[in-house]
């Protein structure tokens, strides 16, 4: 995005990519459509040290500038849910797009070209890779964070960094499934492995979000689970509301009255599956009639369907994580045109920064919002 928006603007520009193909992550995300950005995109759903930062690039290069692009290459598209933007098709529209936007302004992408060394020299830049040298005047630093390094994720950006003085925060993965190690929960999950539940809400330091949860063999994923791991530290504990839109024991103390021969385990596979239902009686409940169980009791289980609490061992790090919390200080970074305040002519911009998002299609925006701000200056 940065490099069409330079070349636009009549400047030379290279993009060098140490990969064998562009936009591997793009091509991966959204489940391989794309979550390209998100209707409802504002400063205030970044996480960052530094939460003003981000305000001035999303201002300037909104989620509807985007979504014109999309719509001028007549890119079918859809809203999934909560502002979430996806292809109908396939990611690929989105990078063949970019790819497109980039050749028409005669912005070039090299491939296969890792970067041994970088140097300032005079008014500029030289880089070193295995076969060539290249000068420019201005360098954009654009390789992303840590997340997902099957797809060529390095730490490099955050090494140019330091080595023009850049405090670089602690980095750790974020939108990123939970495991769980606990020998009877384990197997509760393991036992559920690809089950979904729709709308749960998950909260962990002051924090909520209503989304869908999975089960997996190593612990717990889905939608509300990233969301969640990224206020997430080890040792805290996560609570969760398996059914979020009732209040569970005055709805099982209503069920009593109205069908007191039905069995626990038949009442929840009317909100769970069939297999749910039956393992949360084995693990939590009884199950007997309705009529057996008292008051109390019937309060005890809509409280633990309301606020499961549990501890989860750990992430699954950066081999699955959608985005890489922490990173470059923004406070050193021009907030206005991503230049570094360390380094004339230097610019960061995307994941590589300390500003993640935290709902869907907002990384993206992110990396293509501060790339059109450092357009405007490369």
């Amino acid at each position: 995005m940065c490099a069409l928006t330079a070349a636009q603007r009549g400047r030379k520009v290279l993009v060098l990519d140490h990969a064998n193909k562009a936009g591997k992550k793009i091509l991966m995300s959204g489940g391989g459509r794309c979550n390209f950005t998100n209707m409802y995109t504002e400063p205030e759903n970044f996480l960052s040290t530094n939460p003003h930062f981000c305000k001035s690039a999303l201002a300037r290069y909104t989620q509807w500038d985007f979504l014109a692009m999309v719509q001028r290459h007549q890119i079918p598209y859809h809203e999934k849910k909560l502002g979430q933007l996806f292809c109908d098709n396939k990611a690929s529209d989105i990078l063949t797009m970019l790819l497109q936007e980039c050749a028409e302004a005669g912005a070039r992408i090299q491939l296969n070209t890792p970067i041994t060394a970088i140097q300032a020299q005079g008014d500029g830049f030289v880089l070193h890779s295995n076969q060539h040298s290249f000068h420019c005047t201005s360098l954009v630093i654009a390789s992303g964070g840590l997340s997902i390094p099957t797809l060529g994720a390095t730490g490099y950006g955050y090494q140019v960094a330091e080595q023009f003085g850049h405090s670089i925060l602690p980095t750790r993965a974020g939108l990123v499934p939970f495991t769980i190690t606990d020998p009877q929960l384990k197997a509760f999950c393991s036992a559920l492995s690809g089950t979904s539940v729709n709308d749960c809400v998950v909260a962990c330091n002051d924090q909520s979000f209503k989304e869908d949860l999975l089960f997996t063999h190593r612990g717990l994923s889905g939608p509300v689970i990233l969301q969640i791991s990224s206020y997430w530290q080890p040792g805290d504990s996560i609570s969760i509301d398996l059914i979020s839109d009732r209040d569970a024991g005055a709805w099982l103390i209503e069920q009593q009255a109205q069908h007191p021969n039905m069995e626990l385990r038949t009442l929840l596979s009317e909100v769970f599956t069939r297999k749910m239902a039956q393992l949360l009686c084995e693990h939590w409940f009884n199950s007997t009639p309705l009529k057996q169980y008292n008051a109390k009791q019937l309060a005890d289980i809509g409280r633990k369907l309301n606020n499961w609490q549990l501890v989860p061992a750990g992430t699954e790090g950066y081999r699955t994580a959608e985005v890489t919390l922490g990173g470059i200080d923004t406070q050193e970074v021009s907030s206005k045109t991503m230049e570094s305040k360390k380094q004339k002519g230097l610019y960061f911009i995307g994941e590589v920064l300390d500003v993640s998002g935290h709902l869907g299609g907002f990384n993206f925006q992110w990396a293509w919002a501060s790339g059109h701000a450092a357009g405007e200056v490369v």
